[in-house]
């Protein structure tokens, strides 16, 4: 067998197209994955990759080695499942993700609790809103808000949620006061409308601004530039915010926890879930109306 770096640089390169997409999927530079492109096709006796001006173009016999490849890789990654799920250890690495904004209002204190009771687990979070593939183990669990967390995946619901609109102090009194004046609204930019739900009781409001995340919408209904609608732990949680009567609270997404079925049964992995899921459920109506 080849050298098996060098025949995972190939299916990377594959995958991503370009030296560089390779190089950041691989954690090292363009160069490195030059050099082991050459190095594989000089061992193979095959031009696997055509050097043109706009880049490394396949050929057919590296869609070949492309194939074998991937299913060598499926089955590495199947047994470091599968084998990470047979550790009861509760030390060394243990990886989880979940949005920023969840971590800063409740997961904090999850993630403390767990370092304390078991401190020789090296806890890694990696905070984003992007679905991490947990079939190529990009992390051992995820805490996930969606209705759609996973079907190949384990899984449990933390908690049902509801959305509200939320305003700083300067606005609620106005909407208090002054209900007939126009209501500025803050909106993410998927949407791009004020909510339609809202309009029958306060139709004279429009969109002022639109942002394309969350921690910027938030701080724009801080800063009192308009009604935000955001999730109620979201709303309740943060600084000079009250909720305003112009939304009537609305279903949202749920907030579960998901792994893959290899690794839920681990004992970091269940040690970790073992905190998380009562701290949820025990905190029920932050959550909901």
């Amino acid at each position: 067998m080849e050298h098996w770096d060098d025949l995972k640089t190939a299916l990377h390169l594959l995958r991503g197209g370009t030296l560089a997409a390779a190089a950041q999927s691989l954690g090292v530079n363009y160069t490195t994955v030059a050099r082991r492109i050459a190095r594989l096709e000089q061992a193979v006796g095959e031009t696997l990759f055509e050097r043109l001006a706009d880049g490394y173009q396949p050929t057919e016999a590296a869609r070949l080695v492309g194939e074998y490849v991937a299913r060598m890789e499926d089955a590495q990654l199947s047994l470091d499942r599968r084998l990470k799920g047979r550790d009861q250890r509760l030390s060394g690495s243990l990886v989880i993700t979940a949005p920023q904004l969840l971590i800063v209002t409740h997961l904090a204190e999850v993630i403390e609790a767990f370092c304390a009771a078991h401190p020789e687990v090296d806890l890694q979070v990696r905070a984003t809103n992007d679905l991490l593939d947990l079939n190529r183990r990009e992390a051992d669990l995820a805490i996930r808000i969606s209705e759609t967390p996973g079907d190949a995946l384990m899984g449990v619901r933390l908690t049902e949620q509801a959305s509200a609109s939320f305003a700083n102090a300067d606005w609620a009194e106005r909407i208090r006061t002054r209900p007939a004046d126009r209501i500025d609204w803050a909106v993410y930019t998927g949407l791009g409308a004020v909510p339609k739900a809202s309009l029958k009781a306060y139709p004279n409001a429009a969109v002022k601004v639109q942002f394309d995340d969350m921690v910027a919408l938030v701080g724009a209904a801080q800063r009192g530039l308009g009604v935000v609608r955001m999730p109620m732990f979201l709303g309740r949680a943060t600084p000079g915010l009250v909720q305003v009567p112009v939304l009537e609270p609305q279903p949202y997404p749920s907030i579960w926890v998901v792994g893959h079925k290899d690794v839920w049964p681990s004992a970091k992995v269940t040690a970790f879930r073992n905190i998380l899921v009562p701290f949820f459920r025990g905190r029920r109506a932050e959550f909901v109306a």
